[in-house]
C-alpha cells in the first residue's frame, strides 16, 4: 500500500462514519470511531479494496453481507471493487453499528440525560415529566435507529420520502418489558405512513418468511385504495425479527378470527 492508498483510505472513512485511524500494519488501514462501537480493516487488494469487520455487533457482518460480496473461503471479509464501493460499505457499516442492538439504547440514555438537563430541575424531578420526555427522546432515538437500519427506505416498498416513513412496533411500545425491548431495531419495520396504520392496528402482519399478511376484515375495495397487495413482503427478515412477530401474529390472528 503505498502513501496515496493510504491518504484515500483514511479520507474515506473520515467521510462515511469512521473518523478515527487506529494503530495498524503498514499493508491495512484500521478505522474506528467514537459515535460507534464498529472497528474495520481496510487494505488494497489486486481487484480494488478489501474490508473486514474488526469488532462490533455479532450480527454486523451478517447484515453487510445482503448488499455487499463477502471474499475469502470461510468469508473472512468483503470484496469493495471501487472507491464507491468502499465508501458505499463503510457508510452502511457506521449505520448499521448505531442502529443495532444494544447501540440505540446507549444513544437513548445520553439523550434523555440531556434532555432531562436542560430543563428546570424542579420540572425534570416530576415523574409524569420523566415519562414524557423519555417516550418522546425513545420514540425519536427508535426511529432514527430504524432509518440507519434500513437505510432510510420502507421495509416493503422502498419508498425513501422520510416524511412519509414510520416507524412501526411489532411489539406496542407500552407492552415492552424495557428499554431495550422498545428500542430494538428487530422490534419492528420502517414502514411508509399506509402500512404503518395498518401495522400497528393489526390489520397486517408478516409471515416468518417475510410475506404480507392481510387481513379479512379489509375489502378487496380498500386493499386497492391502499395500495396494499398480498404479494408484498419485506425486503428482507432476520431471525432477530422472529420473537416480535410472532406476538404481533399472535395478536393479528386473534383480531382477524374475532366475529
Amino acid at each position: 500500500m503505498n502513501p496515496l492508498q493510504r491518504a484515500l483510505i483514511e479520507k474515506a472513512g473520515h467521510d462515511n462514519g469512521f473518523e478515527n485511524v487506529l494503530p495498524s500494519g503498514g499493508l491495512e488501514v484500521d478505522l474506528g470511531s467514537a459515535r460507534h462501537p464498529a472497528k474495520v480493516t481496510v487494505t488494497v487488494s489486486e481487484d480494488g479494496f478489501w474490508g473486514a469487520i474488526r469488532s462490533g455487533s455479532a450480527t454486523l457482518a451478517q447484515e453487510l453481507a445482503r448488499a455487499f460480496p463477502v471474499a475469502g473461503v470461510p468469508a473472512q471479509g468483503f470484496a469493495l471493487a471501487t472507491e464507491a464501493a468502499l465508501a458505499r460499505w463503510l457508510r452502511r457499516a457506521a449505520a448499521l453499528s448505531q442502529a443495532l442492538p444494544n447501540q440505540a439504547v446507549v444513544a437513548f440514555e445520553a439523550q434523555l440525560g440531556q434532555a432531562l438537563a436542560a430543563m428546570p430541575a424542579a420540572a425534570a424531578q416530576t415523574t409524569e415529566v420523566q415519562r414524557m420526555v423519555r417516550h418522546r427522546v425513545g420514540q425519536q432515538a427508535y426511529r432514527q435507529a430504524m432509518l440507519d437500519y434500513w437505510g432510510g427506505a420502507c421495509a416493503v416498498t422502498g419508498l425513501a420520502l422520510p416524511q412519509a416513513l414510520r416507524a412501526s412496533h411489532a411489539k406496542p411500545w407500552a407492552e415492552c418489558a424495557s428499554d431495550a425491548e422498545r428500542l430494538d431495531v428487530f422490534n419492528g419495520f420502517l414502514l411508509s405512513a399506509n402500512l404503518d396504520v395498518l401495522f400497528d392496528s393489526f390489520l397486517v402482519s408478516f409471515s416468518e418468511a417475510g410475506e404480507l399478511m392481510v387481513s379479512k376484515s379489509i375489502p378487496p375495495g380498500d386493499r386497492q385504495k391502499l395500495g396494499i397487495t398480498e404479494s408484498m413482503s419485506l425486503r428482507w427478515i432476520s431471525a432477530q425479527h422472529g420473537p416480535y412477530l410472532d406476538f404481533h401474529r399472535q395478536r393479528f390472528c386473534s383480531i382477524d378470527m374475532a366475529p
